[in-house]
């Protein structure tokens, strides 16, 4: 199949044919954050973890509207895009009243602060994504995780 541009059905017959081929646990923002019918039209025909970033924006009123409409599993919660860790931990407990996956994620221009692995396991996230550690702000994630787990010990 040649890469390029894809009509909504196409990308959708791409993916089909990945998830097919490949053991793919899941996706992030597969279609575009206002693409309700693609979002659905996957959520349907497959049985992976399909986790929305740009489509919820850590919003509990857009989280209960991919619920309405089927069009997700899971949710990527990112503290400073909703604002408050109050109200990133009741898009949490809503996400998780579905029974979503939840991942929690930094953001682009991030800093050493490793507060989020504290909240990631804080509020039994499923998943951190704070990229390849490959530099200091997100080596700092990683680390304070592996630190959370040798205190518990």
């Amino acid at each position: 199949m040649k890469i390029g541009t894809f009509t909504k059905e196409g990308l959708l017959n791409y993916y089909l044919d990945l998830i097919k081929k490949y053991p793919i646990l899941g996706l992030e923002d597969p279609f575009a954050e206002d693409d309700w019918e693609g979002w659905q039209a996957l959520a349907l025909k497959s049985k992976i973890l399909i986790i929305g970033d740009d489509l919820l924006v850590t919003n509990p009123k857009r989280i209960k509207m991919a619920k309405e409409k089927d069009a997700c599993n899971g949710a990527i919660i990112k503290i400073n895009q909703i604002g408050t860790v109050s109200e990133a931990i009741e898009a949490v407990r809503l996400a998780k009243s579905y029974d979503w996956k939840i991942m929690v994620s930094h953001r682009s221009g991030e800093t050493n602060d490793d507060f989020i692995a504290d909240f990631a396991w804080g509020i039994g996230a499923d998943f951190i994504k704070a990229g390849a550690p490959a530099r200091g702000e997100r080596v700092a994630k990683y680390n304070r995780l592996l630190r959370i787990v040798e205190e518990l010990k």
